[in-house]
């Protein structure tokens, strides 16, 4: 329990990190884009290790299945989708309103799935921990347009669905690397969807001077994911992503005190209040 706390605390941080990244782009869904075609694209000599290889090669352990492939298949179509709605999202809203709401509804989502799909335990204070959480969201939201809260809340939809299958198929894998199959049919989906928008051309044009912050970016997220889901084959799916989203608190701090948005003060305490709820999804595991 003590490793999957860490991982999960340790990707906490680097996941504010390269969401701030994001957030201060130019073109949020460009930058998106980037950063998975740069996590698939480092990532695929370890996957392609892992699904054609008989044994173990170097730190890549164990082997990528048909199964595997199935949800990481899955995964890579809902993350498509997230990062549309992420980009939405971050475009129309403030990120100390955007993450937390995001990240704590994700939370919640891929708390419940987990118990009613993947059969992990939720007791009466975890209960407790779901509704502090929805009352800290209520207060985070506050005056907030509609519109941003909707944008977040479909944002954390989506991190909940893709949470569960993932938890899914890290646990039915024995290989050290699905997180970073993910990242292979997500880049191909935004892709897709880039040429279908008809955007090709700015994508080519910006990796001359934004290729750095695609590949750092792309790395970190394949990082941090690699992070959680090593977590949750060691600890239940709302006990990792409670502890996950401990980076709530330290993304309305930066929207407040670096990006200078309104209503820190409000937004600090309300995160601080989704925060204990997720600490109380913990202790009552």
């Amino acid at each position: 329990m003590l490793t999957a706390t860490l991982l999960a605390l340790g990707a906490a941080v680097i996941h504010a990190g390269w969401n701030l990244a994001v957030k201060t782009s130019g073109d949020r869904w460009l930058a998106l884009w980037g950063q998975m075609a740069a996590a698939a694209i480092v990532g695929l000599p370890l996957v392609a290790i892992s699904t054609f290889s008989d044994g173990s090669v170097g730190f890549v352990q164990g082997n990528l299945t048909v199964s595997s492939w199935g949800w990481a298949g899955l995964s890579g179509l809902i993350h498509a989708v997230y990062i549309f709605h992420l980009a939405r999202s971050y475009d129309v809203a403030d990120f100390s309103v955007t993450y937390p709401i995001a990240r704590g509804g994700g939370a919640l989502v891929a708390a419940i799935g987990g118990v009613i799909l993947l059969n992990d335990d939720l007791s009466l204070v975890s209960g407790l921990g779901i509704v502090i959480v929805v009352l800290g969201l209520g207060l985070l939201a506050g005056r907030v347009e509609a519109t941003h809260v909707r944008a977040a809340l479909l944002v954390a939809l989506m991190i909940g669905s893709y949470t569960v299958v993932d938890s899914k198929g890290a646990r039915s894998t024995d290989s050290s690397v699905y997180a970073w199959s993910i990242f292979v049919p997500t880049a191909l989906g935004v892709t897709l969807d880039g040429v279908r928008r008809g955007r090709w051309r700015e994508m080519t044009a910006s990796v001359s001077t934004m290729w750095k912050q695609y590949v750092l970016t792309g790395v970190a997220s394949a990082v941090t994911y690699w992070m959680v889901l090593a977590a949750v084959r060691r600890a239940p799916v709302g006990y990792v992503t409670a502890l996950r989203e401990s980076s709530v608190v330290l993304a309305t701090f930066i929207g407040w005190k670096y990006l200078r948005e309104a209503s820190g003060r409000r937004r600090l305490l309300a995160s601080m209040i989704v925060l204990a709820g997720l600490v109380t999804l913990v202790v009552g595991r």
